[in-house]
């Protein structure tokens, strides 16, 4: 099974993700940040993964350290989850809407780690959610997991809608990037490693 659990402590955060690539066998997010939990679960439901996030941050300061650091992570797990990318299709992409709204993720799982971020989000706050840290969240899951992330909010209004729509996107993109091929022998690169 490719599973990864991983736990990092720092002086602002400790944070402990459970990732199963194979099996949705529960979704439980606590990170203090009601939004940011949302985005997570909304994230792990469509890309079918067995998620469990549990989060605790210096939330007395802002939520930027939480959000960031769980990225981080999350990243990690992937990385440690996927191990050398045998038989893997590597390349994910998903447009997701949401009312007015459509999202674009593409992903390629290539050792290399990349973000391009193009989304305009006007609502600066949603609850205890600085929206601005979302582009944070993506280049730490991104750097983390060494992998490209090209995330773009096409058009939309509303700000709640464009980022659970990024979310969602997120999600299907990598379950489409992670899921086995039998078709795929070996490392999906010419190099011979990812």
């Amino acid at each position: 099974m490719r599973t990864a659990t991983i736990t990092r402590t720092t002086k602002e955060t400790q944070i402990t993700i459970s990732l199963n690539l194979d099996q949705q066998s529960g979704i439980a997010i606590d990170t203090g940040i009601g939004f940011f939990d949302h985005m997570l679960e909304a994230f792990a439901k469509h890309g079918r993964f067995g998620l469990t996030i549990k989060a605790q941050g210096d939330l007395d300061v802002d939520p930027h350290h939480t959000i960031e650091d769980t990225g981080i992570v999350l990243g990690n797990c992937f990385k440690q989850a996927l191990g050398d990318k045998a038989g893997i299709e590597r390349f994910g992409s998903a447009f997701v809407p949401m009312d007015e709204t459509l999202a674009r993720v593409v992903v390629d799982l290539s050792g290399r780690a990349y973000l391009v971020f193009d989304a305009e989000l006007t609502n600066q706050r949603l609850g205890g959610f600085d929206t601005e840290v979302t582009e944070d969240f993506f280049q730490a899951i991104a750097f983390a997991g060494e992998f490209n992330l090209h995330a773009a909010v096409l058009y939309g209004r509303n700000t709640h809608h464009k980022i659970e729509a990024l979310f969602k996107a997120l999600g299907r993109s990598m379950q489409a990037a992670v899921s086995e091929n039998p078709a795929v022998k070996g490392i999906p690169s010419t190099k011979g490693v990812i």
